[in-house]
């Protein structure tokens, strides 16, 4: 019998459903004191990388700390997983810029830039949000690994060549790489360069290094920080053309809904797309490469929500579109981190500083806050896995570099764009120009073999088995087609042309239509298709397109063997060794199928 009072004590189903609840629920005594002190550790980073990559963004320094509150507390009660960290985010920090600076007038209302940020992750959160709800985790796949290498050693380029100026202590106004860069040479070229910013951006790069070489445990950007700021007030170095932080604004982010033009909505969208598609792969691959450390299970789509939480709460509190971070959720768990509680340590750590101390990073110098960007950036950029491509696969290592040369070239979004567009492309170019070959049939192997592996195997007079190792499709349904004429012409021309159609996943009507075309051609020169080894669901679709009214209902066997026993009944041909007819040219590029 059930009463009112039982389950008293226990979180409500629904509240379950939460993943910060049922966190909550099954939380560990022994887990506070690792989660407190990874927490403390975490906000050493989290403040000057938040403000870091806010300016990275084009957007106010203090944003980045709005943006990390709340996105930490956010993703704390949806997000399912127990150690990712949130976060302003460089990869995407020149994609907001890209979105929302040319919508700002030169020169004008950082509160505008503001409200365009806060938009932009409002509508980052309903495309993630959406995503969720329709499962539609697996567009990350859009973007194959070399391509999105390509994007990201692009990008790292953009960010560095972006931040050189601010690093020496000047400003270039250019809107593309190459204008980056030829200003940047000729503000070095007119001495722009300020020595005390040069000294303390270029120091600050080489001491963040050097930690992370030789001292990976010690917290490299908060020494260098405290460092700068030691060195910025000791030496007076605003007075000699320094620029400073300065004293942030104080008290929690006020709740805003951002104020925009009705004309921002269409670029907004196009850029929150891409941002979008970048931080659910970002996001994807973080959770994936984290839950296999800690055993968990990746849930893809209740990942999106929790980062398209993560965007709402920003986006509601003047912050600009977040996504995981594998550097800051891996300093949370060497530091001991069990769950997000870390997370809502670090926001509540940065409230206070706010409150109580908002001075603290007023002598922080903007050169140091360049030099945490662009060491970001060289983590960004992998140089070792484009080599590996280039070694291993000349054709992605060719995706590769054209999708760095579309974001240097053509811009950060555009870039993204570029890079889809070429994953999509390398798939439709694989069933386009699928491998396909003769086979033979090798002394001491069991089966029937590629002719450019053993060209010593055997064959039967007046038969040859062809292999097309992709579905039939509109897209490649005349290659098959040019292939089989070209072996039916053979001479001595064949009798029979066996397709080993295994790898022939799928037959589409265009494809029907060509084979219905291409066998009555054949038979008019007394050469007959022949199928081995199809699938049911590809035999019935061949059925179902009444294909068996030219192509002989016995002329499809359940193995090659049973095909070759059958056409050797019929002729009583015997195995010859050696000179093959020649198989088909191998897809283009050659050196892509090694």
């Amino acid at each position: 019998m059930t009463t009112r009072h039982e389950g008293r004590g226990r979180p409500l189903p629904r509240l379950r459903a939460v993943p910060g609840v049922r966190a909550a629920s099954s939380y560990r005594r022994e887990w506070l004191v690792k989660d407190l002190v990874a927490g403390v550790v975490l906000t050493t980073l989290l403040v000057p990388q938040g403000m870091a990559y806010a300016e990275l963004a084009g957007l106010p320094a203090i944003t980045g700390l709005y943006t990390t509150i709340l996105c930490l507390l956010a993703y704390a009660v949806f997000g399912p997983s127990r150690i990712l960290v949130l976060g302003p985010d460089s990869s995407l920090g020149p994609m907001i810029a890209a979105t929302v600076l040319p919508l700002v007038a030169a020169g004008g209302d950082p509160g505008r830039a503001v409200a365009l940020g806060s938009m932009l992750a409002i509508m980052v959160a309903a495309i993630m949000i959406l995503a969720s709800v329709a499962k539609l985790g697996f567009i990350a796949d859009l973007i194959s690994k070399p391509t999105m290498i390509g994007y990201m050693n692009g990008l790292a380029l953009t960010i560095l060549i972006g931040q050189l100026p601010k690093l020496l202590g000047f400003k270039v106004d250019a809107d593309s790489l190459i204008g980056e860069a030829v200003g940047f040479v000729e503000g070095l070229a007119q001495g722009e360069a300020v020595p005390a910013a040069a000294a303390v951006g270029c120091g600050g790069i080489l001491l963040i290094l050097l930690l992370q070489r030789f001292l990976p445990k010690v917290p490299a950007v908060l020494v260098m920080v405290v460092l700068a700021i030691g060195v910025t007030t000791a030496l007076d170095l605003g007075e000699h053309g320094v620029g400073l932080v300065g004293v942030l604004p104080e008290g929690f982010p006020p709740f805003t809904v951002p104020d925009i033009r009705l004309s921002d909505l269409a670029p907004l969208l196009g850029g929150a797309l891409g941002i979008a598609l970048v931080s659910l792969a970002d996001t994807i691959s973080n959770a994936s490469a984290f839950a296999a450390r800690t055993g968990q299970e990746v849930r893809g789509n209740q990942e999106m929500a929790g980062v398209g939480a993560a965007n709402l709460a920003a986006g509601l509190f003047q912050g600009f579109p977040v996504s995981t971070s594998g550097s800051r959720t891996a300093v949370a768990e060497r530091a001991g981190a069990k769950t997000q509680l870390t997370g809502v340590v670090g926001a509540l750590l940065i409230i206070l500083m706010l409150v109580l101390a908002p001075g603290l990073f007023r002598n922080l110098p903007q050169p140091a806050l360049a030099a945490v960007v662009i060491t970001a950036s060289l983590s960004l950029a992998d140089v070792p896995g484009t080599v590996r491509l280039w070694r291993q696969r000349r054709a992605d290592f060719l995706l590769c570099v054209a999708a760095f040369v579309g974001v240097a070239l053509l811009g950060v979004l555009p870039g993204i764009a570029v890079a889809v567009s070429l994953s999509v492309l390398d798939v439709f170019r694989r069933v386009w120009w699928p491998y396909n070959t003769v086979l033979g049939r090798v002394r001491g192997l069991e089966g029937y073999h590629d002719l450019r592996s053993y060209p010593q195997a055997g064959r039967l007079p007046g038969l040859v088995i062809y292999r097309f190792d992709a579905p039939l499709v509109f897209a490649n349904a005349k290659t098959f087609r040019d292939e089989v004429r070209r072996l039916a012409a053979a001479d001595p021309r064949p009798s029979w042309i066996v397709i080993a159609a295994e790898p022939m996943t799928d037959v589409d009507t265009t494809a029907a239509d060509v084979l219905e075309e291409l066998d009555e051609a054949l038979n008019a020169d007394d050469v007959h298709l022949v199928f081995a080894e199809l699938k049911d669901p590809v035999r019935r679709k061949i059925e179902r397109y009444e294909l068996t009214r030219t192509i002989d209902p016995d002329h499809f066997f359940p193995t090659v063997e049973a095909a070759v026993a059958a056409f050797r009944r019929r002729t009583r041909a015997e195995w010859i060794p050696g000179d093959p007819p020649e198989p088909p040219a191998p897809p283009a590029p050659p050196a892509d199928e090694r």
